[in-house]
């Protein structure tokens, strides 16, 4: 019997530090901490701070100077990255979590792409309001996409519409774009403790510019025109004071009665407001997945969302959903007034969407396909 040589993985993710990619980073590392004896693999991870993800067998190299700055993030994408891991030999799966192709060498490399922002469609007025996002928008395409990516076997993305848009921006092939489906566990969201004689909506998202709150605050105020302000609410969970973009929404629109500036909930307090909600609105113009679409489902009531391709994707097979133009603030509107009069023929069942191969559900199919 001859024992396999073992192979080295090397999973750079120093930028991931919070949120939806540190879940990424560690459901990643907790996979290949369950299997790196049997399948006799060295797994080394490259991070901001080791205590984020304490899995046993994985070296760690830290490496937390890297957020300082875009300059010192690329230095450690294209110099030190290469410095940290040159006593590891030779290299034979190096996969990037965090969008960007580092100069190093290897026998096979993947990169996991999380930012949609090169995508997003922005105004000249969203430079006013935060145009370091516009800036970064732009940076993501030339500065974190675009270098090396062609040097890479396969990227990861996680719909299929993204692949499409990738393949389409950067000439990659789509059929070494992997469409990994999030691991999602979302909580229970309880009924209604009491009904209430107004109408829920709810709009759960971070105060940036591409979350496209002005739609939904302009169908508030022409809603209030047309059936007044008694018979619904709006639940924002951004303060009036969060930011520019914040404090913009807020002078426009906060004299509104029915719209409700909550500010940031913690996971159990946002869950709450979806129990006491009857409907999700999302506007957002451009996402990777959506997460709060995703959550909102559990509960099986009625959602209005953007009419664009990654809310088609995280809400396929929903039985109960309406599509907007997210530049169209009286179509939503329209579709607000419905419901609040119970007239639920706006709603109809989301079709499922076809995802192409290569497809995975988990990341031992991530690793099948890229040691193959």
């Amino acid at each position: 019997h001859i024992t396999a040589p073992m192979q080295t993985i090397v999973i750079s993710a120093v930028n991931l530090r919070k949120g939806g990619t540190l879940t990424i980073l560690r459901q990643c590392l907790e996979y290949l901490s369950s299997v790196a004896v049997e399948k006799r693999w060295r797994i080394v991870a490259l991070v901001h701070k080791q205590e984020l993800t304490n899995y046993p067998n994985i070296e760690y190299i830290e490496m937390p100077h890297s957020i300082q700055s875009w300059v010192a993030r690329l230095r450690c994408e294209h110099i030190e990255m290469k410095q940290a891991t040159a006593h590891l030999g030779e290299i034979d799966l190096w996969l990037s979590l965090h969008d960007t192709t580092p100069t190093i060498e290897a026998r096979r490399r993947a990169v996991y792409c999380h930012n949609s922002f090169p995508f997003l469609k922005w105004k000249w007025r969203h430079l006013l309001q935060n145009w370091g996002l516009v800036a970064f928008a732009m940076l993501t395409k030339h500065i974190i996409y675009r270098p090396n990516i062609h040097k890479n076997d396969f990227l990861i993305v996680q719909q299929e519409w993204f692949r499409k848009a990738m393949s389409k921006m950067f000439s990659f092939p789509k059929d070494r774009i992997i469409v990994s489906l999030p691991i999602t566990h979302h909580q229970a969201i309880l009924p209604k403790e009491l009904p209430t004689s107004k109408y829920h909506f709810i709009f759960a998202a971070y105060h940036d510019i591409n979350k496209n709150f002005e739609c939904l605050c302009e169908a508030t105020r022409l809603l209030e025109q047309e059936i007044g302000d008694d018979k619904f609410e709006v639940t924002l969970t951004i303060g009036r004071e969060d930011s520019k973009y914040a404090k913009w929404l807020a002078k426009k629109w906060g004299n509104l009665s029915s719209l409700r500036f909550v500010g940031y909930q913690t996971k159990d307090k946002l869950y709450q407001l979806y129990q006491q909600a009857d409907c999700l609105v999302f506007p957002s113009l451009v996402e990777t997945w959506g997460l709060p679409i995703s959550e909102f489902a559990v509960s099986g009531k009625p959602m209005l969302l953007a009419d664009l391709p990654y809310a088609h994707e995280t809400a396929a097979g929903y039985p109960k959903a309406a599509f907007f133009n997210p530049e169209k603030p009286e179509q939503l509107k329209s579709q607000m007034k419905a419901l609040i009069q119970g007239n639920d023929t706006v709603l109809s069942p989301v079709p499922e969407v076809e995802i192409q191969e290569p497809l995975v559900h988990s990341w031992g199919e991530i690793f099948v396909l890229l040691l193959k």
